[in-house]
């Protein structure tokens, strides 16, 4: 018997919050599907190594981050599918100076594992060759977020977990 929506998202809601508190650990990364992406205004990843390095650079970025609110919306949407919205507010520092930001985080689960998740800004959908006006604007926002998660992986060191030391 498979776990019900509110078991899957139970089991990975710690997770996430650990991710988004510069606190991820190797096995915080179990939760995704191995061909599973993430992506926000600033990122696309594919895969988990990608992944990884997306999340671990948080801690590079910010001296401070957190989810401090947040409520959570399970819907089937499929046989062993499911999507979890997590309707959150983030915090921040940087230099110093406090960075809260509104957010909708969209899992899309598959057989207990995500396999699509998605942090939208102010919760505004993200910019793609099909959300916005013209294609090819929408494309060249889709290339930055690669070129960003490059150089992202690239300074992470291709996603490899940061040693237990």
């Amino acid at each position: 018997m498979t776990a019900s929506p509110k078991e899957i998202s139970k089991k990975l809601i710690p997770h996430i919050l650990n991710l988004y508190g510069s606190r991820a650990t190797a096995s915080d990364f179990e939760i995704y599907a191995p061909d599973a992406s993430f992506e926000d205004p600033l990122i696309s990843a594919r895969g988990i190594k990608q992944i990884k390095s997306s999340f671990y650079s948080v801690s590079k970025a910010f001296s401070e981050s957190k989810i401090v609110e947040y409520t959570i919306e399970e819907k089937v949407i499929g046989p062993g599918e499911l999507e979890i919205l997590i309707d959150n507010k983030q915090h921040y520092k940087m230099f110093g100076k406090d960075v809260d930001l509104v957010s909708l985080i969209k899992l899309q689960v598959k057989d207990e594992k995500i396999i699509r998740h998605e942090d939208w800004w102010n919760k505004n959908p993200l910019k793609n060759r099909e959300t916005v006006k013209f294609p090819l604007l929408g494309r060249a926002a889709e290339a930055t977020r690669r070129g960003n998660m490059f150089l992202t992986h690239l300074f992470m060191g291709f996603g490899k977990d940061p040693s237990s030391t």
